[in-house]
């Protein structure tokens, strides 16, 4: 087991966007070739924040916005494309289908997925799931369930 899979089991607390943003590309560098990376966590948490440093670690040179209302982006990095996928408006597997992402999701690939639980019967049992939140000492707080 990688030392920050290790650490975000245990828990993560980030004092800024930067450092939130160095977790994820240390999170990069483990991640499983094709991976649903289910980002739960209340509006302001820090889930794209989360998903920039994830996509600079992957080589994207685009800038990484929220995909609120695009329901998902497509980046290409230079080993593997990062899909960015905003389920806050969906409901459910039947309009995940819709979407046709299977389309994109050419190996080795990554999907980010915000607001999880609103399409989590979509989610395959392989996905990792990353809490978010924010401590009473407005710190933010990353911990992973998977």
């Amino acid at each position: 087991m990688s030392d920050v899979v290790a650490e975000l089991r245990r828990g993560v607390a980030t004092a800024s966007a930067e450092e939130t943003q160095a977790v994820a590309r240390r999170v990069a560098e483990v991640l499983p070739p094709d991976v649903v990376l289910a980002l739960h966590g209340d509006l302001g948490v820090g889930k794209t924040t989360f998903v920039q440093g994830l996509a600079r670690a992957l080589g994207v040179t685009h800038a990484v916005t929220s995909p609120t209302f695009t329901i998902f982006n497509l980046y290409h990095g230079r080993e593997r494309t990062l899909v960015h996928l905003d389920a806050y408006r969906l409901n459910g597997a039947a309009e995940m289908e819709a979407l046709m992402l299977e389309d994109f999701l050419r190996s080795p690939w990554c999907l980010a997925v915000e607001w999880p639980e609103n399409v989590a019967d979509w989610l395959p049992a392989t996905a990792w799931h990353l809490d978010l939140g924010i401590a009473g000492d407005e710190r933010h707080t990353l911990r992973l369930r998977h």
